[in-house]
């Protein structure tokens, strides 16, 4: 539903189950400042209120709901931002779509071109952003189909060649204005020449500065189009002016200078400027280009009979039987059916040793097949496969913002104004201060002061470095969410392991069953009651017994950190810990007891099955170590960083892991409840918290922790929650991830330095601030020159982290 007048805004709502909840957010919504009546409708799942600013307090209340541990349902959409120019236009884009009724959140990124809206789809829509974004001179790419993709890359690629093509045009134009500017001044009609070599350079090659520069003025905005516009007009018509009016000057003893060759070059470094940034640009992007090519484009359909089918991939549905030859991608996520090879999955999971797979095995969308041939049923096709997932999270990843981008966006958004203020300011102080040739002085440091003025080294400085460190991340099998948890990464001192599945394997395995005086005449029972377990240990023991038939089971219970219960026949049985038999004052046989303890010494989990007065069987569960866990742990310890264990497991099992592994600080029987306590309980004592787990009874704790980091292989809300997910699940990548976060920091930092100490010095140098000390002036080609550097050495530093070792 819209909105129904200006002043009413419906907002839908996710997890409000009862009135109870939806009296919590009633109550709310009574602290947003400026929303003046409000109501909650349980039946129709939304909130409905009336305010005089919808566009801000949309955004409040919608905190102020999630922030009572509700959700509001709101679409988040990467679209593709067109006619973008420097930084500024970031900010003008985003500052228009913030202001859109509906939307929530938005980040204009302007090193990949994306902006990245949260909005609620009952209020606006793509066609409205797209709208309010070409009022302005931008424009939104918001069809998603495979033909628009191709098209904008078409439009992408046309763009570049254009800009090759004006960059080309305005520097063989500009030479021979160089050479007549510096060496041939007297010749007869010198100025007339420079003028007809200058105008296509300005006019022509350097209309879009212009056209872009009307734009923003239209709306009362300004932008690096603006500056150049500004500098490169004005050095153009105070030449023709001379040109046209030597006398003018001539009558006050003064000599008519033209700036032909200053206009010219001025627009040919800029030109050149831009190419050479866009090109590195699309190197930084380069991951997500190597994750996209990784999808073949047509498939091996095998119908009913053999009969095989050669077809475009989004042809393909779930259910079809696909051929994958040797050397051959494989195209969609499913399942063999026919034949065994060796799989490569390197590009997906950073393991460079190839992965059989026989008949039940999974495949993935991007890896590659070796020497065998097998067939798959197709799973999960299009945008629901493991590799469009990752394409998906690393796109969204290099668009989001790091908190230090926000500040940064602050100074870009005031800069081209401030700019011009200290250009007219040079102008001003020239004609009162600089004697009979102050205002041509004037005329040339304000031009240079324009020229030299650089917001796209600003606002690339984070983008650039934050598509990079995520792209690499991607490149070692690193999914990285978010910029915010890679800047943050660097800073983490306490890593906390979950046991099983993030230290160990996660597949558990029954190496020893000891029943009550060797009777193991209730193994139906055992097997029964098992099997309504969900719990991996279970499993573990349905496997274990195999073939043997279960009896039906009724109230099966689960009782979370201790195990389970269920009434067969009319008798109550119990599988779980020894706390869960203590509690229920379950007896246990002295050679049980033995056993158990002989296990738990060798790091084997202990279950227990028992009736309602004693323990019937004992059974010992071993879960093998990860070959990569000891060496992780040694690197985490060797950077200074305290590793926990946490377990739901007993104090033994729990003792020998950690000695095995290296951990000296481990809890044990710990509660899912409370491992997001653990974590609050370290943040509590000053230290920044990573927390690695791989299920859904990690994922309170994977939310309370500053970074999350989730296991490729565990479930998919633990990889929901975390800001970081290893595919692999290899924990040496978590050093690997540590060391990536500290890489791009310093390189932001660097960017941000060079940026910041490049306009402090180079806007005074510009203003002719030395002329007094030393009769230094810079001259504006050389000006151009150096603001088409700033840009390009920025991205050339990011470019940097591609070739760093991790």
């Amino acid at each position: 539903m819209a909105t129904t007048n200006s002043d009413t805004i419906s907002i839908p709502l996710e997890g409000v189950e009862s009135e109870h909840c939806a009296l919590i957010i009633d109550k709310g919504l009574t602290k947003v400042e400026g929303v003046k009546t409000h109501r909650v409708e349980l039946n129709n799942n939304r909130a409905v209120i009336t305010t005089d600013d919808g566009v801000e307090v949309l955004k409040k209340a919608v905190a102020a709901i999630r922030d009572l541990g509700y959700n509001v349902s709101t679409v988040k959409k990467n679209f593709p931002v067109l006619n973008m120019t420097c930084a500024s236009c970031a900010v003008s884009s985003e500052s228009i779509l913030q202001s859109e009724p509906g939307v929530v959140d938005v980040a204009v990124n302007y090193a990949n071109a994306t902006a990245q809206v949260e909005y609620v789809s009952t209020i606006t829509e793509p066609h409205k952003l797209k709208a309010a974004l070409q009022s302005i001179g931008y424009d939104l790419m918001i069809d998603e189909s495979e033909e628009a993709k191709d098209h904008l890359a078409e439009l992408q690629q046309d763009k570049a060649d254009m800009l090759k093509k004006k960059t080309i045009g305005s520097i063989l134009l500009s030479i021979p204005l160089v050479v007549i500017g510096m060496f041939f001044m007297n010749m007869p009609y010198a100025n007339y020449i420079m003028w007809v070599l200058a105008t296509p350079v300005v006019l022509i090659f350097g209309r879009q500065f212009f056209i872009n520069a009307w734009k923003q003025t239209k709306h009362r905005s300004a932008n690096m189009d603006t500056l150049v516009a500004l500098s490169t007009g004005v050095a153009y018509l105070f030449s023709v002016f001379n040109t046209l009016n030597p006398a003018y000057w001539h009558s006050k003893g003064l000599h008519a200078h033209v700036y032909f060759e200053t206009a010219a070059v001025v627009i040919a470094f800029i030109l050149l400027g831009k190419m050479l940034e866009e090109r590195a640009k699309g190197n930084t992007s380069s991951a997500i280009k190597k994750l996209m090519g990784l999808q073949p484009k047509t498939v091996t359909v095998v119908h009913e009979g053999g009969h095989q089918v050669e077809m475009p991939i989004a042809s393909v549905i779930a259910g079809n039987t696909l051929l994958v030859k040797p050397g051959e991608k494989i195209a969609v996520d499913g399942t063999v059916s026919q034949g065994n090879s060796f799989v490569d999955e390197s590009m997906i999971s950073g393991e460079p040793v190839p992965v059989e797979k026989k008949k039940g095995e999974k495949v993935f969308a991007g890896t590659i097949n070796q020497k065998g041939s097998f067939q798959f049923t197709a799973d999960k096709v299009g945008g629901d496969t493991v590799l469009a997932q990752i394409i998906k999270m690393v796109q969204q990843a290099q668009g989001s913002k790091a908190p230090v981008q926000k500040m940064v966006d602050k100074i870009a958004g005031i800069f081209v104004p401030v700019v011009i203020v200290i250009a007219i300011l040079s102008l001003v102080a020239w004609v009162i201060l600089g004697g009979e040739n102050g205002f041509t002085q004037g005329l040339l440091a304000m031009v240079t002061v324009l020229v030299i003025a650089c917001p796209c080294a600003l606002g690339l400085a984070t983008p650039t470095a934050i598509m990079a460190g995520v792209g690499k991340g991607a490149e070692n099998g690193i999914l990285i969410k978010d910029a915010e948890s890679l800047e943050l990464a660097k800073k983490v001192n306490a890593v906390i392991l979950d046991k099983t599945g993030t230290i160990t394997e996660g597949k558990p395995v029954v190496t020893d069953i000891v029943w009550l005086n060797n009777d193991s005449s209730k193994i139906n029972e055992l097997a029964s009651l098992e099997n309504s377990s969900e719990h991996p240990l279970a499993e573990a023991v349905v496997k274990h017994l195999g073939a043997v038939r279960g009896v039906p089971v009724n109230q099966f219970e689960s009782i979370t950190g201790f195990g389970a219960k269920a009434v067969i026949g009319d008798k109550p049985y119990y599988v779980g810990n020894d706390a869960l038999l203590k509690e229920h004052h379950i007896s246990i046989a002295p050679q049980m007891e033995s056993s158990a303890t002989k296990w738990l010494s060798e790091a084997k989990t202990v279950i227990w099955f028992a009736d309602e007065i004693q323990a019937l069987a004992v059974i010992a569960i071993a879960d093998k170590i990860k070959a990569t866990s000891i060496q992780a742990v040694q690197q985490l310890k060797a950077a200074g960083i305290e590793v926990y264990m946490l377990t739901g497991d007993n104090p033994a099992t729990a003792k020998a892991i950690a000695g095995q592994v290296g951990i000296s600080h481990y809890k044990a029987e710990v509660l899912p409840a409370h491992k997001a306590d653990f974590v609050k309980e370290l943040q509590q004592q000053g230290k920044v918290v990573a927390m690695v787990g791989d299920g859904i009874n990690d994922s309170n704790a994977l939310a309370q922790a500053d970074v999350s980091i989730a296991m490729g292989k565990g479930s998919d809300i633990a990889m929901d929650v975390a800001k970081m997910t290893i595919i692999s699940s290899d924990l040496t990548k978590i050093p690997q991830a540590i060391k990536l976060s500290k890489y791009t920091v310093a390189v932001i930092k660097e960017n941000l330095f060079w940026a910041f100490i490049y306009n402090i010095i180079g806007i005074p140098l510009a203003a002719g601030i030395l002329y007094p000390i030393n009769g230094f002036l810079l001259n504006p080609m050389i000006a151009g020159a150096a603001m088409a550097l700033s840009s390009v050495s920025v991205v050339t530093n990011s470019l940097r982290l591609r070739s760093k070792k991790l």
